[in-house]
């Protein structure tokens, strides 16, 4: 079982990060990669969790319903989240301190709200699905989440921008022995 998990997370790392690859000879358009991105993640982690959880038909039967719902309304706040990234992306070489404020206030407003949907669906699946198994597969759940975020913040731009200070620039100009 651990070694299936292995191999099942490191396919879905390949999978993840494949597309970065592929990005890097061409501008990409961030508004447009992170919705093919979302799709093909809804897909694949639908699969991982199907191979990884290895439900028994009872189980199955109690845990999809649920998880439809509970993958629905994550979408929502996951559109709200996407929405702060690509305008943090257009605006980023002109961000003022106002906007970066209002940003990082979304975000910590979609983290919270995404935590309070985590516990209400745990309730829910807590109802019809053994603790272990929940458990199991909310730490699926974060995991795969953990690579979604990589593979975000790989496609941002970087979190500063260099400046050369007054130290860089007359070193510059000093010749190299």
């Amino acid at each position: 079982m651990i070694r299936k998990s292995a191999v099942l997370t490191i396919t879905f790392t390949i999978l993840m990060l494949s597309p970065l690859s592929r990005a890097q000879d061409q501008p990409p358009n961030l508004g447009s990669m992170m919705e093919i991105f979302r799709a093909e993640t809804q897909a694949e982690r639908a699969t991982v969790i199907t191979q990884t959880m290895n439900f028994s038909d009872k189980d199955a039967a109690a845990f999809w319903p649920i998880y439809r719902k509970y993958e629905y309304e994550r979408s929502l706040l996951d559109d709200r989240r996407a929405a702060v990234i690509r305008e943090y992306a257009q605006k980023y070489s002109a961000l003022s301190d106002v906007d970066a404020k209002a940003m990082a206030e979304q975000m910590f407003d979609c983290e919270s709200r995404l935590a309070e949907l985590k516990k209400t669906y745990f309730k829910k699946f807590i109802r019809v699905l053994p603790a272990l198994t929940v458990t199991k597969f909310f730490q699926l759940d974060h995991r795969i989440d953990l690579l979604v975020e990589m593979k975000v913040e790989a496609s941002l731009p970087p979190l500063f921008r260099p400046q050369l200070t007054e130290h860089d620039s007359s070193a510059r100009a000093l010749p190299q022995p």
